[in-house]
């Protein structure tokens, strides 16, 4: 406790928000309980800011009398007389004074709370501070309001410091939301862009065969029609045949070619159909609600996408696709956002098997990507997608989640591509996301998704669901 006579104001000190009692000034002056009263008049007529006096019995506390008290009483007819020459302890058993003590340290502003709450009789009496020896002093009432009210002009500073923080942060916030759209729409683009490549290099093949063949299917159909016309003219088939040799047409060839040329093309045509279904079912533009879907289906349409990304080139062998499914029940999710994920993890390990300058990858005679799917006792449908790479250290591992972290050079990525799967997974979907991976052997990306979300009437349609799947 600060004695008085260090300190005369708390305009002196240097509070803070949680200041406590023990850094205010105390008043410390003590008077045994057997010396007359007139003395506690003398010492309050020494010092006229005393708000009271400690009272002792053998050095030990007992009380206190207040200034306003002993005034009050020896104003009184009679009180002078009565108590002025008799010891203290008379004039204390007289009044009996209610006496409030705290705790050093209880902070300020609680002992304000506290003090002000006292009967109005009460409220401007000292009050009595005990520290943790058991030594006592005396602080005056208005020391306390002051102290309380440098505490409350600190805090409208520190709450108009967090109010311009908050601005600021919110600010700061908007210009961060607004780069991570301009990000996320980048990497939107990168992986349109990556998409987009795919298809184009997927329908180019079949389109060639289609229109390379068109040239000579037009040749055949105009060369059947010369020999038609000379038909219709009344020549005999033969004449019209030979006619026709005449020309350079070979008429035994043409009937022989070209049901194959049409064959061909109409192979062409139904692969080019297939990748363009493939690609309206992996987008789900007419499903962008929560539906049932079978998820074998959005992982094939995805590797259908994917499938020139596996075909070997000149810096790297074929990756062989290897596909484990177990039989699956439909489950009930946002189809486009599931999708989405496949591509994500499925383009990351198509990347993790083609690093050209890994070592490890150098020395691998195949490349290989593990598709296994299983349902659980839980009702919990499970994608395991793995591949046989170089792996992940663990330190990566614990960050393969954040936004914005990548391992990939500048401009491959934005390292969005995760952390948007694990949204999906876990907070669309209510599922889990994680990776398992030991460095030079591969890494395996589980998904666990259930089949429906916890709701009661979708766990009623879980059951159904479940059980006709049982039965089959």
């Amino acid at each position: 406790m600060l004695a008085m006579d260090s300190i005369q104001n708390v305009d002196q000190l240097n509070l803070k928000l949680e200041s406590t009692l023990q850094e205010l000034p105390v008043w410390t002056i003590q008077i045994e309980i057997d010396h007359p009263g007139n003395e506690l008049a003398m010492l309050f007529e020494e010092d006229p800011l005393l708000p009271g006096i400690i009272l002792t019995k053998d050095k030990k506390y007992v009380g206190m009398i207040s200034r306003r008290l002993f005034f009050e009483q020896m104003s009184r007819p009679y009180g002078l007389g009565l108590f002025a020459g008799r010891p203290v302890e008379y004039l204390y058993n007289f009044l009996q004074p209610k006496t409030f003590i705290y705790a050093e340290d209880t902070p300020i502003v609680e002992a304000t709370q506290i003090a002000l709450g006292r009967s109005h009789k009460q409220v401007y009496e000292p009050l009595v501070i005990t520290d943790q020896s058991y030594q006592y002093g005396l602080l005056d009432f208005h020391q306390l309001l002051l102290a309380n009210s440098q505490i409350h002009v600190l805090t409208l500073n520190r709450l108009q410091k967090e109010t311009e923080k908050a601005r600021i942060a919110k600010a700061d916030f908007r210009d961060l939301q607004h780069n991570y759209s301009r990000l996320l729409q980048n990497d939107k683009m990168i992986a349109l862009g990556q998409l987009v490549a795919g298809i184009a290099h997927e329908i180019n093949n079949p389109m060639n065969f289609i229109y390379g063949n068109l040239n000579y299917a037009v040749e055949y159909v105009q060369d059947i029609l010369y020999i038609l016309e000379n038909y219709k003219q009344e020549l005999s088939y033969a004449d019209a045949i030979s006619e026709a040799k005449e020309k350079g047409i070979e008429i035994e060839f043409i009937l022989e070619d070209l049901p194959k040329l049409l064959s061909s093309m109409k192979v062409g045509a139904t692969r080019v159909n297939e990748i363009v279904l493939s690609l309206r079912n992996f987008s789900r533009l007419d499903q962008a609600e929560i539906k049932f879907v079978d998820i074998h289906e959005g992982i094939e349409n995805t590797l259908i996408i994917l499938k020139h990304s596996l075909k070997a080139r000149p810096e790297r062998v074929e990756i062989e696709l290897i596909k484990e499914y177990d039989k699956l029940p439909l489950i009930k999710c946002y189809a486009g956002q599931l999708n989405q994920v496949f591509m994500n993890i499925l383009v990351n390990a198509i990347d993790a098997l083609s690093e050209s300058d890994n070592l490890i990858l150098k020395t691998r005679k195949n490349l290989q990507i593990r598709i296994r799917t299983e349902i659980t006792n839980d009702h919990y449908v499970i994608v395991r997608i793995a591949d046989n790479g170089s792996g992940i250290s663990e330190e990566v591992q614990k960050r393969l989640f954040d936004p914005f972290f990548t391992t990939k050079a500048v401009g491959k990525g934005t390292g969005l591509g995760l952390s948007i799967s694990y949204q999906i997974v876990v907070e669309k979907h209510g599922g889990e996301l994680y990776c398992i991976s030991t460095p030079g052997e591969g890494s395996e990306f589980i998904i666990k998704i259930p089949v429906v979300s916890n709701h009661s009437d979708e766990i009623q349609q879980t059951s159904k669901f479940m059980d006709e799947f049982d039965s089959k």
